[in-house]
């Protein structure tokens, strides 16, 4: 049995967020809350590509759609079962310990946003919580079947790690490479029977706008390394992950302090707009 303190210091949770997290776990749970944990319990192990919500409005109780509130509930109250399965996985606890590490960097993200304890984000928390996405060094991956075609001379059934970009941290090309290198030997080790042929990464930082505003930069050579699929979407991911706000209203009032800050507000300044690039890197076992 995990005491709560030690919960919480394993999931990353800071101060001023466990005031929160405490009356969540005091309290007796929601039907909502049980709903949600009962959805955790049943994706553990699998390899849905979507969040929870998804499997919930398919294979759930009627009319019942679990509040924020519930699914945090859920989340926390699931922490020792995730740990408890990467632990049977045989999953070295410094790879737990830092994936699990993402709810409390989310409740802080969330104040950040919001200005109150809360998290708006659980529904990529959910991935965490399928016990298919770890964090590897500096970049996040989640395990997932290519949707790619079966070719000739492969498997029949591929299989991908979508790459996640954790906020914290260089950007490095060192970074990077041993992030990618050590992702493919972990999968290979504690996923055996699941080729991983591809990372794919779908992220603003891909648009080629970016590289032409900050060239030469780590932001640019990450890019650089995906071949870029297609663009969409809207500039809202770009001010959202830049500046953690929501929407596109005072722009002006925004700070210029690092490069990166300048290059999207000059870009939209001078009326362009930024997308969501999707692209793909081959991953091939050492």
């Amino acid at each position: 049995m995990i005491e709560r303190q030690e919960l919480f210091d394993l999931l990353a949770i800071r101060p001023e967020d466990q005031s929160g997290c405490n009356t969540l776990l005091n309290a007796s749970p929601s039907r909502g809350t049980l709903v949600a944990l009962a959805t955790l319990r049943s994706r553990l192990g699998s390899f849905a590509r979507g969040g929870a919500e998804v499997f919930l409005r398919e294979g759930s109780p009627r009319g019942l759609a679990p509040s924020e509130s519930d699914w945090t509930s859920a989340l926390l109250l699931f922490a020792p079962e995730l740990l408890d399965h990467h632990a049977a996985l045989g999953i070295p606890q410094e790879i737990s310990q830092a994936t699990v590490a993402d709810l409390g960097l989310n409740l802080a993200i969330n104040r950040r946003v919001h200005g109150r304890f809360g998290l708006e984000t659980w529904s990529w928390l959910t991935l965490h919580a399928a016990g298919n996405l770890f964090r590897v060094g500096r970049l996040q991956y989640h395990l997932v079947p290519s949707e790619a075609p079966p070719t000739a001379g492969k498997p029949t059934r591929a299989w991908e790690l979508g790459i996640h970009i954790p906020e914290d941290g260089s950007l490095s090309p060192a970074a990077v490479d041993a992030s990618l290198e050590q992702a493919v030997e972990f999968f290979v080790r504690y996923f055996p029977d699941k080729t991983v042929t591809q990372g794919r990464c779908v992220s603003w930082l891909l648009d080629p706008e970016l590289a032409k505003r900050l060239p030469g930069s780590n932001i640019a050579k990450f890019a650089q390394r995906f071949t870029l699929e297609r663009l969409d979407g809207d500039s809202r991911d770009a001010v959202y992950f830049t500046f953690r706000q929501r929407g596109l209203d005072g722009l002006e009032r925004l700070p210029r302090d690092t490069a990166l800050q300048r290059a999207v507000l000059d870009h939209l300044n001078d009326g362009g707009s930024w997308q969501v690039g999707h692209g793909y890197l081959d991953l091939v076992a050492g």
